[in-house]
């Protein structure tokens, strides 16, 4: 269950700026403040779930089939879709979760030649 307020919903709310890099009536997602590659992206739904289970469990089938298009789209906007890009969510505080709104990273790892 969702309790208070995390920085993620002051985003949504327009009351903490972010960068963001795609937004519709369901989905946000912005460039992380502290990227761990040149492209690491937020991608976030609008409405509030704790996790990916939480996600998975209370989201509506369209939602969740609409969440991960809207990733698709993104990697397409962003030039990365051909070339490679991570997912990553961390599902719990024994996982790394820090902010506890769902969210997946977007990441496109940073090669070394």
């Amino acid at each position: 269950m969702y309790h208070g307020e995390t920085v993620f919903s002051k985003i949504i709310e327009g009351t903490i700026p972010s960068r963001k890099v795609y937004e519709d009536d369901h989905v946000l997602a912005f460039h992380d403040i502290e990227p761990k590659a040149d492209v690491h992206v937020l991608i976030i739904p609008k409405k509030k779930y704790v996790s990916f289970n939480d996600f998975v469990q209370e989201a509506s089938e369209t939602e969740i089939s609409s969440f991960y298009r809207t990733i698709q789209k993104i990697a397409e906007d962003l030039g990365i879709a051909e070339s490679g890009y991570r997912l990553v969510t961390n599902h719990g505080a024994k996982a790394g979760q820090e902010v506890f709104h769902f969210h997946v990273h977007m990441i496109v790892p940073q090669h070394k030649d």
